[in-house]
């Protein structure tokens, strides 16, 4: 049975992308906790105490870009053995318009983290799933890709890039025996989310815990699904998102 295909996760090697803030730190917590050893990347100093928490390393890491992207692999071979795990998770708010606003620097920063880290994530830790027989990619994607976002629209249209991404590479690396995810929780605490926290408090809309992301990232991780979109929203449990009369995955 392939590295992470409902599999015991004991003594496997994950990467974190985005693993200083709230939903990533969880995740790493999560993990740690299910006996994996893990790698975690973010611009953010702050990552290296959640290293340190859990026993892992913390590397500093752009992963806008595609060369740190194949480092944080190289790492992963070079001191422990390999990679099994993967959640491409680092992300960031877009605040970008489009009237005289717009700001293509900003923008291209935006989509640099959260589509590009996604896709080069991809591509540099595919030959080491490859080289384990198989494993697991989990991209943080949002609500956000699910629907619509009037208030950040080039948030949504990444976001809306990462579930895409997963659909179809969940389907076309089955026979590698690699499996390829998202997730897609609401307003979950995150940093993300600072900047309208008071909005969400004061409109009665409860901030979903990042533990709650983090255990249903862990399912996936553990599961046999592959090229679903899990959504998470407070007070229910998450699952697959339904793409009503759309061909989509196989479950199994």
């Amino acid at each position: 049975m392939s590295a992470g295909t409902g599999a015991d996760l004991d003594g496997k090697v994950a990467l974190v992308t985005g693993g200083a803030g709230g939903l990533g730190s969880a995740t790493a917590r999560a993990l740690a906790a299910a006996g994996v050893e893990v790698i975690i990347a973010d611009v953010d100093p702050a990552g290296a105490g959640v290293a340190d928490e859990v026993g892992g390393r913390f590397v500093r890491s752009d992963v806008s870009s595609l060369d740190a992207n194949r480092e944080l692999v190289e790492l992963a071979r070079r001191e422990c053995g390999g990679l099994d795990l993967v959640h491409l998770n680092a992300g960031v708010a877009s605040g970008v318009g489009l009237g005289d606003d717009f700001d293509v620097d900003r923008y291209r920063r935006v989509m640099g983290i959260n589509l590009d880290g996604v896709v080069f994530g991809t591509v540099a830790a595919l030959p080491a799933l490859r080289d384990r027989g198989g494993g697991a990619i989990v991209a943080t994607a949002s609500l956000a890709g699910l629907t619509a976002v009037p208030f950040d629209p080039l948030y949504a249209a990444n976001k809306h890039a990462v579930v895409g991404l997963a659909r179809s590479l969940g389907l076309g690396l089955a026979d590698d025996g690699i499996r390829f995810n998202a997730i897609c929780p609401g307003f979950a605490e995150s940093g993300i989310i600072e900047p309208i926290r008071e909005a969400l408090v004061e409109s009665g809309l409860p901030i979903i815990p990042a533990e709650t992301v983090a255990d249903a990232v862990i399912e996936l991780f553990t599961g046999e699904m592959s090229g679903e979109c899990w959504y998470v929203q407070a007070g229910r449990d998450a699952e697959a998102f339904r793409f009503r009369n759309i061909p989509g995955p196989r479950t199994g």
